[in-house]
């Protein structure tokens, strides 16, 4: 009955983590990238995604409870898993590593991030391009910030791989050895939309 429980909780986190999850992340870094249009670009994007209708039910039931179940749910994997990498040191054991690694990581970083912006912007701030300017301002902040967006973007190619196995899309080792190629693609292209956005506001 337990091991049934956890098959059922595992389904779920990983399909949260593409949907709705995933799908909100690359929304994100795609109105993020405006700021390589400039200042008004990228407040206009921000602005059109702040006046959604019923933004607060959206945010809380589509986006944060699926993402902290996922995080919280990750990160109970992450430390009850058994990890050999010099036993088995395959290329996919240590994609499963780094998939723990960056998914710790990911939620430290993603936790800072709304603090800075949503929670800022509940207690009055304005997010805008002059916030994201003044936090990247910060060398630190830069760095964690392209290390955050290198470490999501790679939880979520590496995940959607993880994904397409678990619902039994790629079964065949050939299926496996193509969307290993394909999550690669999406990691770079996904990587180089965030960092551009992140290197706009410096």
């Amino acid at each position: 009955m337990a091991n049934s429980r956890e098959f059922y909780w595992r389904r779920l986190h990983s399909l949260l983590g593409v949907i709705p999850v995933g799908i909100f992340l690359i929304q994100h870094l795609i109105v993020n990238h405006y700021a390589t249009r400039g200042e008004e670009s990228f407040n206009n994007a921000a602005h059109v995604m702040e006046g959604l209708p019923f933004r607060l039910i959206l945010e809380i039931f589509i986006i944060f409870v699926p993402l902290y179940f996922h995080a919280i749910y990750g990160v109970y994997i992450a430390f009850t898993s058994r990890n050999n990498p010099r036993q088995y040191g395959t290329f996919r054991n240590w994609m499963f590593i780094m998939q723990r690694v960056t998914g710790v990581f990911t939620l430290i970083f993603v936790t800072w991030h709304i603090w800075e912006t949503r929670i800022a912007a509940a207690l009055g701030a304005k997010v805008n391009f002059g916030m994201m300017e003044s936090i990247l301002a910060d060398p630190f902040m830069l760095a964690f910030y392209i290390a955050g967006v290198v470490s999501t973007t790679f939880h979520f190619a590496n995940g959607l791989w993880s994904f397409l196995v678990t619902w039994g899309v790629t079964i065949s080792p050939s299926s496996q050895r193509i969307s290993t190629y394909v999550t690669l693609g999406i990691f770079l292209a996904l990587t180089t939309i965030g960092i551009r956005a992140i290197l706009a506001f410096v």
